[in-house]
């Protein structure tokens, strides 16, 4: 078992049959962010959306918590769900970052990276704010915290409230403490050549309006061959705000590598 983590990863799955296809949420969400991409993927993939320690119904972690321990956890829940199988990885912002940690720990059972809200930032000078912001507000914090993930204009719809009532309602499963032992996790500097050591294809889906936008083209840069595209008008939670063109890109990207059924043969 992953070292720090008191037991396996809660997932969802979705899909009877084709490849799998694994989901990481960002913060303050879980996996029913993933929503409408596992409701369409499902139809071509075996599709699973995890959540991270101390969110959703996942369990807690302690001190010592590394991005690597996180990294082994996901991948031993996609086993419980599907083992032995290549898995294209799919993130949002932290899940973004995770899946190139777990690119690294199974690079030979990774197909793919299809990551957004995410770019290449090596102060991580957010991430102060955040944990000073659950160490006064709590658990709380999520309700406020799931509206910064989104556009101006998305912000003031039904569907962000319903979200934000989604995510927060299942605060009496997550715990604080873990939460804020994740950040730190995540503060620390990753090992040399971390992006580099990147092997397959990958791509990012960034939104115009994201607060990591801009430095989503310095992350482009140091992933060998990754690939780009911009959803206009959405902000951090691109998968959300746009999910039809969210899933359109994905699904052209995998065509193009041969990862979508029936496309193997086209190289």
């Amino acid at each position: 078992m992953a070292p720090h983590i008191d037991g396996p990863l809660y997932y969802e799955t979705m899909g009877k049959r084709g490849p799998v296809m694994a989901f990481v949420h960002p913060n303050p969400m879980d996996q029913s962010c993933w929503i409408f991409q596992m409701a369409q993927m499902s139809t071509w993939y075996r599709c699973i959306a995890i959540d991270l320690p101390g969110y959703g119904r996942s369990p807690k972690a302690h001190t010592g918590l590394t991005m690597a321990d996180v990294a082994q956890a996901c991948w031993e829940a996609i086993d419980d769900a599907y083992p032995g199988e290549r898995v294209i990885l799919v993130g949002c912002s932290i899940g973004s970052s995770m899946l190139v940690w777990m690119h690294n720990h199974r690079p030979d059972k990774t197909a793919a990276l299809i990551m957004c809200g995410t770019g290449y930032n090596p102060t991580k000078d957010f991430i102060p704010g955040r944990i000073e912001a659950y160490k006064e507000r709590g658990i709380g914090y999520r309700w406020g915290y799931t509206f910064e993930d989104f556009s101006p204009a998305f912000r003031a719809t039904p569907m962000a409230h319903f979200f934000a009532e989604l995510f927060t309602e299942r605060n009496v499963f997550g715990d604080v403490d873990t939460i804020i032992t994740q950040f730190q996790a995540y503060a620390q500097p990753e090992p040399e050549g971390h992006h580099a050591r990147v092997a397959c294809p990958a791509i990012i889906l960034t939104g115009s309006e994201d607060n990591t936008h801009r430095s989503s083209f310095a992350l482009q840069k140091r992933i060998k061959g990754c690939e780009m595209q911009i959803l206009y008008g959405a902000g951090h939670a691109c998968q959300i705000e746009q999910p039809a063109l969210f899933n359109r890109y994905m699904t052209e990207f995998l065509t193009a590598h041969g990862l979508f059924p029936g496309t193997a043969q086209r190289g």
